[in-house]
């Protein structure tokens, strides 16, 4: 994908010590694993998501990308920067009816060239069948599909590459939870005893362990990695937030000078340190935070 932008990617993403009293006193480091810092329109996973997709969309001769996402996906704004560096079409097909005016992520999708379709709620659970895929066929001519979130056999692939760039020693590797593709890709790319805590951002999320399973089986043939999940910090579900998240937020940046992305960064990053707190990880417990940059991107 290094052809898509005017700029190289910066990778290996850097990585950082994050000092924090409540860390020294639990006798645990943490480490944050840079990623939205890859690229500003294309960051973090949803580079490493979308790099073998497009070479495969390329390699099958397409020159037009649909994919599915909520109005506030970033995996919809990623994916029509790389329409828009990529000189393809792009296709969104967002969940729910049409506001407008569009919230910051559709217009910038707009802003990249995304053509946007809406589907009600009730089709949009059934979006990967044959007559939902048909009918978008019907509309829209030749496409190269990727999934919602981009998560798929490509996307795990691409994921599983960033265990190669962790050369710090470490135990254990916390990351939002989505769709689930990078926790799929990431735990399959780790070696020995170390393991990843995903934390899901949607209420309910534990349905998610048998679809990073499905991932990971398309990929490598099966479950593969030491993985599991946290499923109590959603703060409501997808999108949703309380003012006690926002606090959290707003203390980070401030002792951190790091502005954490409240869908998906805020909610992992508060479970890490409340387990942290609760007395989770053992003292001399190294732990990898990944950072994937989901943050609103303004258009340049």
């Amino acid at each position: 994908m290094d052809d898509l932008r005017p700029t190289a990617p910066l990778l290996p993403s850097p990585v950082s010590e994050l000092v924090d009293e409540r860390l020294r006193v639990a006798g645990v480091r943490v480490f944050l694993k840079r990623d939205d810092l890859i690229d500003p329109e294309i960051p973090g996973n949803k580079w490493r998501k979308l790099k073998y997709n497009i070479a495969s969309a390329r390699r099958l001769g397409h020159n037009t990308l649909l994919t599915f996402g909520g109005a506030y996906s970033n995996h919809i704004r990623a994916t029509a920067a790389v329409g828009h560096y990529g000189n393809f079409r792009t296709i969104g097909v967002i969940r729910g009816e049409e506001h407008l005016p569009l919230n910051p992520s559709l217009a910038y999708a707009v802003a990249r060239g995304m053509q946007l379709t809406y589907l009600d709620r009730t089709t949009y659970r059934a979006k990967t069948s044959d007559a939902v895929v048909g009918d978008l066929h019907r509309r829209f001519g030749d496409f190269y599909l990727i999934p919602e979130g981009g998560s798929n056999a490509e996307a795990v692939r691409g994921c599983s590459e960033l265990a190669a760039e962790l050369t710090q020693p470490f135990d254990v590797l916390f990351c939002a939870v989505g769709t689930g593709g990078t926790l799929a890709g990431v735990a399959a790319g780790l070696a020995g005893r170390q393991s990843v805590v995903g934390v899901p951002v949607l209420k309910g999320g534990a349905f998610l362990e048998k679809e990073i399973v499905e991932l990971q089986t398309a990929a490598y043939g099966a479950r593969t990695g030491s993985w599991h999940l946290e499923c109590d910090y959603h703060f409501g579900g997808y999108a949703k937030r309380t003012a006690e998240l926002d606090a959290f937020i707003e203390e980070f940046e401030k002792q951190h000078g790091v502005l954490l992305d409240w869908v998906y960064e805020a909610k992992m990053m508060y479970a890490l340190f409340d387990l942290v707190r609760r007395g989770v990880f053992p003292a001399r417990t190294t732990i990898v935070a990944l950072v994937s940059g989901s943050g609103q991107v303004p258009l340049t």
